[in-house]
């Protein structure tokens, strides 16, 4: 008797091993898409007053968690009664990262003519709170596509295992996604406030203290700016990895080049035309349409 439940907690330790393993090949897949989220949220959760930062971020934190909560079922379903469709959704997850990819890639060379800026304009109670619900339900939303590319590729790396080592791997990446992410974040947003206190600690004087604070100030924009161009080329790169590995006539094309950049052209291509063919469907709609 004994001697069976010694060997059933050698089990569970060597599955619990097994899954660690696993878990960290798929956080290595779904690292590009972690880029693209961090710089995402990070843009999103700042631009309010110190003391709603962190708020606004549980908030979105929140929203992220239960976007995993409906995700995650739904995944595994389709792993257990139509595992064929996993790789349909991979493809088609990868067909958005590259046509986000190529947006992002077209508007800085082809920024558009943005309205008269009204951010600085002072706002009332009700509707600075409006705002802010408007910044967290669209976080939200981000973070509900971003969400299911990280499942279906970290569901990916283990489709062949057992549906309870599936469960196990791809909850273990969601979670430290969702806590990842976020907690880099609310480093992020409080760098400038850091700096701030730092600089007033300093009393006037320009010694280590007032530079330190000064560069966290200056830094905060220019590391968002960072993260944003990482995350456009992790997507790109991303999307033809997929593309390369899970779209069969693909397999042979450039053989010869390394794969990174094979992944890339393969991005950038079909992130284009999916890019063209979104601008053109745009056009031809009625304007009435295109507001909403």
């Amino acid at each position: 008797m004994a001697s069976g439940f010694f060997a059933l907690l050698d089990d569970i330790a060597s599955l619990m091993d097994d899954v660690v393993v696993m878990s960290k090949i798929s956080t290595k897949k779904t690292a590009a898409i972690l880029g693209d989220d961090l710089a995402v949220n990070a843009e999103k959760a700042t631009g309010f007053v110190a003391s709603r930062e962190l708020p606004v971020l549980w908030a979105i934190t929140k929203g992220s968690l239960r976007n995993k909560l409906i995700i995650l079922p739904i995944a595994f379903l389709l792993s257990a009664f139509a595992h064929g469709a996993i790789k349909v959704v991979l493809v088609l997850g990868g067909l958005y990262l590259a046509y986000e990819g190529a947006e992002k890639i077209y508007e800085f060379f082809f920024p558009h003519e943005e309205e008269m800026d009204t951010e600085n304009e002072p706002l009332t109670k009700e509707e600075t709170l409006i705002r802010e619900k408007e910044k967290i339900k669209s976080a939200i939303i981000t973070d509900f596509i971003l969400s299911i590319e990280i499942v279906i590729i970290a569901l990916g790396t283990v489709l062949e295992e057992s549906l309870l080592f599936q469960i196990l791997v791809v909850s273990v990446v969601s979670l430290l996604a969702t806590v990842g992410v976020y907690g880099i974040v609310a480093l992020i947003v409080r760098m400038d406030d850091i700096g701030y206190k730092l600089v007033k600690l300093s009393n006037g004087s320009k010694g280590l203290l007032h530079k330190f604070g000064n560069f966290l100030i200056r830094a905060l924009p220019k590391v968002i700016k960072g993260l944003s161009v990482i995350g456009t080329i992790a997507l790109i790169l991303v999307a033809g990895g997929i593309f390369s590995h899970n779209i069969p006539f693909l397999h042979h094309i450039l053989e010869d080049i390394p794969g990174f950049l094979r992944d890339a052209l393969f991005g950038i291509v079909i992130g284009s035309l999916c890019l063209g063919i979104v601008n053109l469907v745009k056009k031809v709609l009625p304007v009435s349409l295109r507001k909403h």
